[in-house]
């Protein structure tokens, strides 16, 4: 069955902010006393924030403030870095040029839906989707196939006809529970990683993407 729809993700795959939320938390749980560092790897990288706030808090738990307000404080200082910091990656415009020529394109992001919204106004994107999805209105966050699910309900296409671009291994692991076809572009650190393997196509760059390999899965 040929591909009809497209649906991406957001963060470190059209917007260079993994390393903006890597910073943000490095600030606001160090202060905390959870011993994050600029030189390591954001293991949550995916993951629904206030679920990224439990797990912190599960592990060097912390007396004041509340999650909810570590939560606030996180998405307010992203939402200033995307604005001073942040950038589109190599190739994320023709990605979405490219595919939208071929069917209707949704976002489905594990950010909030205000600071998604922030984003894509900053960088002029708004217009750019049928539809945005984020996994704060689901039950679970990714790796739950929930957000990917409703992104492809709300542009009335069978999932096993959508195909995703992913740059996190729980969102590859998300579009397969879905039963979606995926796209992967990790980080070069990442790029091992097992979950990887699910993927049907792994890019260096959204540059890389093929016009002729996107007409054969639409064809």
């Amino acid at each position: 069955m040929s591909i009809a729809a497209t649906l991406f993700d957001m963060d470190g795959l059209l917007i260079d902010s993994e390393i903006l939320w890597h910073k943000a938390e490095v600030e606001i749980f160090g202060s905390l006393g959870v011993p994050l560092y600029e030189s390591s790897g954001r293991s949550t990288k995916g993951v629904f924030v206030n679920e990224v706030v439990d797990y912190w808090f599960a592990r060097y738990p912390w007396r004041t403030p509340s999650g909810d307000a570590v939560v606030d404080m996180l998405l307010e200082r992203v939402g200033s870095l995307v604005e001073s910091e942040g950038r589109l990656l190599p190739g994320a415009i023709r990605a979405l040029d490219l595919t939208s020529e071929r069917g209707p394109v949704a976002l489905a992001s594990s950010t909030p839906l205000a600071l998604i919204k922030r984003c894509l106004a900053h960088f002029d994107l708004s217009d750019r989707f049928a539809s945005v999805h984020s996994a704060e209105f689901e039950p679970y966050g990714k790796p739950h196939p929930g957000v990917f699910l409703s992104a492809a309900a709300s542009l009335g296409i069978e999932p096993t006809r959508c195909l995703v671009f992913e740059d996190s291994g729980a969102g590859v692991i998300a579009a397969r529970a879905a039963s979606m076809s995926v796209v992967a572009v990790p980080t070069p650190e990442d790029r091992a990683d097992v979950e990887f393997l699910l993927a049907d196509l792994v890019l260096d760059t959204l540059d890389a993407l093929s016009p002729d390999w996107l007409d054969a899965q639409f064809a």
